[in-house]
């Protein structure tokens, strides 16, 4: 078995790249980049998939570069193996292919890529792009700081909630997904997601939690009322909240006002209207993702007297925002996303883990 280090454990070495494109230009200009940065070490570049198996059988790396289209197996075919032989390693799929839109991006990142970035043309792999590709690669190696959190588990069932909120950002389309599958179809609160993303990715991103979810999913529309069971998801170009009416429902409320942390749809305004909305018994679930979007809403939801639980370091790709929330002293738990739909499912069927 290949031993790796624990980096939240002071661990100072240089990350390792492993670079997978059959392209013999993008290869070598991919290694230029890595080799010149000076905070990453090169792995390998490799020319397919199955190659890139067979090394990761005998070598730990930190990241594997991988392109989507190659011969023999294509990368989005490869990618789950990958992240297998890979045992903890971020692949950063770097593809021409991801300009096309949503689908292959979003398909990709639910089977668990980290993030994507479209790969210039031929000839075109300008010192920019470098800068962008190490800008991406530093943010992923940071993983939202060196501290480790003591992993806690305190609330084996969270005290009876009528909704759900969720908020997450760089890698939360994969833990997102693997939390949903955990929860029984027959649960009847609803729940409602915000997920950084363009306005362009919402329909694909929707029809993606829905079949994750077992259940009905929709985008969050003005004044909509919320209904037993149903997924709720924030659009790309607004937040989405949640205001109690006169006759006790709750019904969507959509907002573009500027939020603390710049985020347009950002999880802050939707866990303060929530708490607001639902009070004690609304659960906020804060998944991986860059930054602090979360903390403000979070705070909200104590205020209140809900439950906040929020993903763990070891099983985020970026522990910025559940970080920010565990480290102010506000989750009841912090767990790996199965766990946490275990725990909604132990609490929905009264079965204790």
């Amino acid at each position: 078995m290949i031993q790796r280090s624990d980096p939240s454990a002071g661990d100072r070495r240089v990350p390792r790249v492993l670079i997978v494109d059959d392209s013999a230009v993008a290869r070598a200009a991919l290694s230029r980049f890595i080799l010149g940065s000076g905070r990453f070490e090169l792995a390998g570049a490799l020319p397919d998939a199955q190659r890139a198996l067979a090394f990761l059988r005998k070598e730990a790396v930190d990241f594997i570069l991988l392109d989507l289209v190659m011969p023999h197996q294509s990368g989005i075919d490869a990618l789950p193996e990958l992240l297998k032989a890979g045992a903890g390693a971020r692949v950063l799929v770097v593809s021409s292919s991801a300009a096309d839109g949503a689908v292959v991006t979003m398909r990709a990142l639910a089977l668990g890529a980290a993030d994507t970035l479209v790969k210039p043309g031929i000839g075109a792999f300008a010192s920019r792009f470098g800068e962008t590709l190490l800008a991406r690669l530093d943010l992923l190696a940071t993983h939202g700081g060196n501290r480790a959190l003591p992993r806690r588990a305190t609330v084996i069932a969270p005290p009876p909630f009528d909704a759900i909120a969720i908020g997450a950002s760089t890698g939360g389309i994969h833990a997102l997904a693997s939390l949903l599958e955990q929860v029984p179809a027959e649960m009847t609160q609803p729940i409602f997601v915000t997920q950084h993303l363009p306005p362009s990715f919402s329909p694909f991103f929707a029809a993606q939690v829905g079949v994750s979810a077992k259940r009905p999913c929709a985008i969050g529309q003005e004044r909509r009322r919320v209904a037993d069971g149903e997924v709720l998801i924030a659009p790309g170009d607004a937040h989405l909240l949640g205001g109690l009416q006169p006759d006790g429902h709750v019904a969507i409320r959509l907002s573009q006002a500027p939020s603390p942390t710049g985020n347009l749809p950002s999880v802050d305004p939707m866990f303060t209207s929530l708490a607001q909305a639902y009070g004690p018994r609304l659960l906020a679930i804060v998944l991986t993702g860059m930054g602090r979007d979360g903390l403000e809403g979070a705070r909200a939801v104590r205020a209140a007297g809900g439950t906040i639980v929020v993903q763990d370091r070891n099983s985020s790709v970026v522990w910025g925002m559940p970080g920010a929330v565990a480290e102010a002293g506000l989750a009841d738990a912090v767990l790996a996303p199965r766990e946490i739909g275990a725990m909604i499912a132990a609490r929905r069927t009264g079965v204790r883990a």
